[in-house]
């Protein structure tokens, strides 16, 4: 049985969810874009948004319960002074937890990796 962690705190704001688009990374897979900006609190915060593309309510509902639990099981692979947006895909519908998490990882391991933060900043060509 899996381990029943507390989820950090969620952003409830707005501005908070512009923030993570604007100025934050951002990384693509099947199920979801994984949005990361640093925050100036102490804490791990997290927000999952979900659009009528996904489908009806029941559809959008599941969505956001699949993203928590795969964040659930990943949640010692988060910066824990980072605010993380997730926009859910259509894809998500048909997807189990486990997959999501596998995504989660790999997604978590692009944005965390500082060698690919500085490729993107070094884009002036070399004479």
């Amino acid at each position: 049985m899996a381990q029943n962690h507390p989820l950090p705190e969620t952003l409830k704001l707005n501005k908070e969810f512009k923030r993570a688009y604007y100025r934050g990374k951002s990384e693509a897979c099947p199920f979801f874009v994984c949005y990361q900006v640093k925050n100036r609190r102490q804490g791990l915060r997290y927000g999952i948004t979900t659009s009528k593309k996904v489908g009806n309510a029941v559809c959008r509902s599941r969505a956001r319960r699949v993203i928590r639990a795969a964040m659930r099981s990943v949640l010692d692979r988060f910066q824990p002074d980072c605010d993380y947006v997730f926009v859910a895909r259509e894809r998500i519908v048909n997807a189990k937890s486990y997959q999501v998490a596998a995504a989660m990882k790999g997604c978590l391991k692009k944005l965390n990796d500082p060698s690919k933060a500085g490729a993107k900043e070094k884009k002036v060509p070399q004479e």
